[in-house]
């Protein structure tokens, strides 16, 4: 911060006059600073614009596909049966019969203290036949419990109180459970190590006295056209029936011997609204573009007309002309008008909701196919723009930014020229202050001494 001499000899309010010097130098410095904010401020609506075409791109992809308009609505007549149907899914009607659902395998111990054995060593057996042994760290049924757990045999167990013996000791029984559902995941736990299973000679928990298997694994089962000559029992490990039909999974939830109707057909409503949506993001692209061009006359005498960001944009008015004919250019003869996709005089897209569901009654693959070669040209045009490698766009954006990035080095060494002239300034104005400082000291000395000079006076004697 500069040294203020205001008033030190002249009176003068030197701050001030340095003040309004370095304004008038530091105009250049403002002009260049106003400059750099402007193209700050139009890149960062170019990058929004860039981030609503690659969102854009991402949809008119999903679009172009075989399924883009091929939503089907799944209905069913009990809640205990939904379906999930993928857009293409096949269009059905039938009836289901639920006979069982999957369920997971459990067994339970017989009440006891502890194990016996020692080493405790516990084989675990799958539906398969594989055999996992499990050595326990103590005989104890909650580290018995915790060490079937830790094994990685597709099982939980764990430890539950059954009271207490005749002498008061505490007892304990075994649950353990498969973590899958399904006969394939169905297990017997043996007292007794491999070779021991293998010999027949070790013990099947759940088959001594007092324990029991609680639940058998089995997989869930239901009937397709029930009653009739092609009836077909259908399995699935879980209680969801992947691709029971193309494209559709069937989930259950209880058995019952009541057929339920299960039906997938084709969702216009859905269909209408993927389309819409597509439609509706190309036309908040050019509605952006085309607030962003647009000039603000004045309302008044005096008033001056400011431009918009992408006023004279050469890019972006090519952008905005591109997306247009996409969406309103014929394609094979045909005019996307006919799905309800136009641009009116005043470059405003629309979608006829209406209009599209009649082609789609009409004649379902024309129509699928007329949109999906709309969507493919939004594609083009989108990912040619906002693509971050080559994109158009994206070059105009790094182009500003580097400008701004020039202009940012010239502000630097405008501040450091500025400084330096302030700081010049500061010395002359000092100088001057000092020196008429010294001059008003040897004029007061003069005063002084002239002041001081005998006087002669001019009286005559008679």
């Amino acid at each position: 911060m500069g040294l203020s001499f205001d008033g030190l000899a002249s009176g003068l309010d030197t701050t001030a006059i340095i003040d309004a010097l370095m304004d008038v130098e530091a105009i250049p410095r403002t002009l260049l600073s106003n400059k750099s904010d402007d193209r700050k401020l139009v890149i960062s609506q170019l990058q929004s614009l860039n981030t609503a075409l690659q969102k854009l791109l991402t949809s008119a992809k999903d679009a172009t596909g075989a399924t883009a308009l091929a939503q089907v609505k799944a209905t069913s007549s009990d809640p205990s049966v939904t379906l999930v149907a993928k857009p293409g899914a096949t269009a059905v009607s039938t009836q289901v019969v639920v006979d069982r659902t999957a369920t997971a395998h459990t067994v339970v111990s017989r009440a006891m203290t502890g194990f016996t054995a020692d080493p405790l060593v516990l084989t675990v057996e799958s539906a398969s036949g594989e055999l996992v042994e499990v050595r326990p760290a103590s005989s104890a049924p909650a580290d018995v419990a915790r060490a079937l757990s830790g094994a990685g045999a597709g099982i939980v167990a764990s430890a539950v109180s059954a009271g207490a013996d005749g002498s008061g000791q505490a007892l304990y029984r075994l649950q353990v459970t498969a973590t899958e559902t399904g006969a394939a995941a169905a297990f017997r736990v043996h007292l007794g190590d491999a070779a021991a299973v293998a010999a027949g000679t070790a013990t099947d928990l759940a088959g001594e006295t007092g324990a029991a298997v609680v639940t058998q694994g089995a997989d869930a089962q239901v009937r397709l056209w029930a009653g009739t000559a092609a009836e077909q029992v259908v399995t699935s490990p879980k209680n969801t029936f992947t691709e029971m039909f193309a494209g559709v999974d069937v989930t259950v939830s209880k058995a019952d011997a009541a057929a339920v109707t299960v039906s997938v057909a084709a969702d216009p409503a859905a269909r209408a609204k993927a389309a819409g949506d597509l439609v509706g993001q190309v036309a908040a692209a050019l509605s952006g573009i085309a607030k962003g061009s647009a000039a603000t006359t004045p309302t008044g005498a005096g008033g001056t007309t400011t431009l918009g960001v992408f006023t004279g944009d050469s890019t972006v008015r090519a952008l905005r002309q591109a997306l247009t004919d996409a969406v309103q250019l014929p394609i094979d003869g045909v005019s996307p008008s006919t799905i309800g996709i136009s641009v009116d005089r005043y470059g405003a897209l629309s979608f006829d909701e209406k209009k599209f569901l009649a082609a789609l009654e009409t004649d379902p693959a024309a129509a699928g196919a007329l949109f999906a070669g709309v969507a493919a040209r939004v594609q083009e045009v989108s990912d040619q723009y906002s693509d971050k490698y080559d994109g158009l766009l994206t070059a105009r954006i790094t182009g500003q930014q580097s400008e701004v990035s020039r202009m940012s080095d010239q502000l630097e060494r405008w501040d450091l020229r500025l400084d330096q002239r302030r700081a010049t300034l500061e010395r002359t104005y000092a100088s001057l202050e000092t020196m008429l400082s010294r001059l008003q000291a040897q004029s007061s000395y003069l005063t002084s001494q002239l002041a001081s000079l005998p006087s002669n006076s001019d009286g005559g004697s008679s």
